[in-house]
């Protein structure tokens, strides 16, 4: 009996496409609803690094620019309206305000630099919800993916019970392609949720390393803006 089982749990297709067809309607849905997010995820954490790598490349070909010794209007003049990189954004952002602060007499408005660094936090925060923005569905899949899993495993295996008792019928004919439905949902649900996780840690740190940079950028404008004001 134990043999003739065995047999029929071997003819059964366990790979995951039939795992999922013979899955019912909400451990379905729970399935496709953690592949989408894996996909999601795997789209956000390819952009991301894209988006990363230019980002640093920006900001070095700008401080070789910024530091070159050319001067900061003339500098200005070739980035135009349209700066392309988050440092080029923040310098535009603080020699324009540099620049309106002139009065018709040559002397400043009072409380540029105040208006200097305000408008340069701006374009810094700026920045950083381009950064950021797409970590936090990172996050949530990490945090929840595998809760849905669990949430379809014990969905699946409340139906295998029910099926067990229906047919009044343990065998491993009857157990096995139930169980392995169930947990299906589980793997997918880690599936997800790893890859997230990991990818989160990475790429929020190097979100914090490109938003640093441009801080320090920002302290160092503001100080050489200073010093003319100085003058």
């Amino acid at each position: 009996m134990e043999a003739e089982a065995l047999g029929v749990v071997r003819e059964v297709d366990f790979s995951m496409l039939a795992l999922f067809l013979r899955a019912t309607i909400i451990v379905k849905l729970v399935m496709l609803a953690l592949i989408f997010s894996s996909f999601w995820s795997w789209g956000i954490i390819i952009q991301k690094f894209i988006n990363y790598r230019r980002a640093r490349n920006d900001s070095e070909r700008f401080d070789r620019a910024f530091w070159s010794g050319e001067p900061l209007d003339g500098l200005y003049q070739q980035l135009g309206d349209t700066p392309k990189g988050g440092s080029e954004r923040i310098f535009v952002s603080g020699i324009s305000e540099w620049r309106r602060s002139h009065r018709s007499d040559g002397k400043m408005i009072a409380g540029v630099q105040q208006r200097i660094d305000r408008s340069m936090d701006v374009a810094i925060s700026r920045e950083a919800e381009k950064l950021n923005n797409g970590l936090t569905f990172l996050a949530t899949v990490g945090a929840i993916a595998p809760f849905v899993g669990l949430f379809g495993t014990v969905w699946g295996i409340k139906n295998a019970f029910e099926q067990i008792a229906i047919q009044q019928n343990t065998n491993l004919a009857v157990v096995a392609p139930g169980i392995a439905e169930a947990l299906a949902a589980t793997a997918l649900g880690l599936l997800a949720a790893i890859p997230a996780v990991i990818f989160y840690n990475k790429l929020s740190a190097d979100a914090d390393k490109i938003i640093g940079d441009y801080d320090s950028f920002a302290d160092e404008f503001s100080t050489i803006l200073s010093r003319q004001l100085d003058v």
